[in-house]
């Protein structure tokens, strides 16, 4: 057992890993740049270091420091939570080489599902559904042409090392490819520092199905179900919620089982979210997050299970706590994330909370890093808090989401909640009946920036 974990992160994730990791009797380590000296996650963690200046690349982002705040403090183990360091494979190599566990999968299955189009291939390989498209990287124009013909168009054309909706171009026809194909490649050069594209047929009205998935590094492997997160602005996901309401049982055992089989086949280690666009009762694999995912509570809330918790098991070498028949889904739960920014176009409102205020009552959680005094600081990501709510079945979770939301106090910066407000006004909410493009369009017709 691990006597000691250090929290390569901050924010609401870091709190959450504190929270387990002293449930499992577990000392932590906080570590912070000098722009979070007063944050919440120092305050609570046992120990804390301060790793460097503000900026991530300097803090957050350096192995070096981080590295050496393990050695300082005696800390066994790593959790990476989300963004920063979570998916580098050449971390977890290092963490590895210094004697230290990363509380997450190997660094060989981080490499493989970093790259798309290796990832893809992983997919076909394993027997998981995928959206036709290029075998490889499509290198000039002549060919993302051809491949649009050959498909049909529309076709997107999308960065290999890609993510949050960087290097993506949709393209209706040759001339739009004439466009979008260049552009592409030069947003995936800024962004990622490698240029390489590859094309996938564009689905038209998909949502976006996930599944989460676990492995104990021992060739077992389960599936907790899916996560619709189909309302997304600029790919950016806003609203999650657990099971989705467009998946029938029948669909979610079939694709939950080929995903439970594939990372039982790999030897897969800790969590994992297989990503799908679903489409006409269909999956089609678009990616792997090999991390924990920021909506990952309204799968515990409908099952009841603290999946940071067995993220640490699992580094441990402990078998899971739970097998595929002991997961039962209970309820519906929602999330909606809670970001410091100015509506309506969603501009970042960093600065001093005045007055702060989480929601309680029955099947209400509030993950936030938020205190009365704190100062948001501008360096970072703008999500300050996630709400999550859980019903006996989904029209109570959204009762509760609507009352929890009404509780909720944030003054001193502007923040999305008046966004969640209006959505529980629309039908479509209400009914499920929505996919990727919904929210970008309600945005243009009722949010115009």
């Amino acid at each position: 057992m691990f006597d000691k974990i250090l929290i390569a992160n901050r924010g609401e994730i870091a709190l959450r890993v504190i929270r387990a990791a002293r449930e499992m009797g577990i000392a932590t380590v906080a570590v912070h740049s000098t722009a979070d000296a007063d944050a919440m996650h120092v305050r609570m963690a046992d120990e804390s270091v301060c790793i460097g200046p503000p900026a991530g690349t300097h803090s957050y982002l350096s192995i070096p420091a981080i590295i050496s705040a393990c050695e300082i403090t005696g800390a066994q183990a790593i959790h990476p939570g989300y963004g920063f360091l979570s998916e580098n494979a050449n971390f977890v190599q290092i963490v590895e080489d210094h004697g230290l566990t990363f509380i997450g999968p190997s660094a060989a299955h981080i490499r493989i599902m970093g790259d798309k189009i290796t990832a893809k291939d992983t997919a076909k390989e394993l027997g998981i559904p995928v959206v036709p498209g290029s075998d490889g990287g499509v290198e000039t124009l002549e060919d993302a042409k051809r491949i649009g013909a050959e498909f049909g168009y529309p076709v997107i054309v999308k960065a290999t090392a890609g993510g949050g909706g960087r290097g993506m171009k949709v393209a209706n026809s040759d001339a739009e490819m004439e466009i979008a194909f260049p552009t592409a490649r030069s947003e995936a050069k800024s962004a990622f520092g490698n240029d390489e594209v590859y094309i996938e047929k564009y689905l038209q009205k998909p949502r976006h199905i996930e599944i989460q998935v676990f492995g104990d590094g021992k060739g077992n492997g389960v599936h907790l179900a899916e996560r619709d997160c189909s309302l997304q602005r600029r790919h950016q996901k806003v609203f999650e919620e657990a099971p989705g309401p467009s998946i029938t049982p029948e669909e979610r055992a079939r694709i939950g089982k080929i995903c439970a089989d594939a990372v039982a086949k790999m030897g897969y280690s800790g969590a994992g979210t297989v990503e799908f666009l679903y489409e006409d009762g269909e999956f089609y694999f678009i990616e792997m997050n090999t991390r924990l995912q920021v909506e990952h509570p309204v799968t515990e809330g409908i099952f009841g299970v603290d999946l940071v918790r067995e993220q640490i098991r699992v580094a441990e070498g402990l078998p899971l706590s739970f097998t595929q028949d002991d997961l039962t889904i209970n309820g519906h739960a929602i999330e909606v994330r809670i970001n410091a920014e100015r509506l309506p176009n969603f501009a970042p409102c960093p600065g001093k909370i005045t007055a702060f205020h989480a929601p309680g009552g029955l099947g209400v959680r509030m993950d936030s890093a938020l205190y009365d005094g704190y100062s948001i600081p501008p360096y970072y990501d703008s999500l300050i808090g996630k709400l999550i709510v859980h019903g006996r079945d989904r029209a109570e979770a959204l009762a509760r989401l609507h009352r929890a939301l009404g509780e909720l106090i944030v003054d001193g910066v502007d923040t999305t909640i008046p966004l969640f407000h209006a959505l529980l006004q629309e039908a479509d909410i209400h009914s499920g009946d929505y996919n990727i493009h919904w929210l970008e369009r309600w945005l243009e017709a009722n949010l115009p920036e």
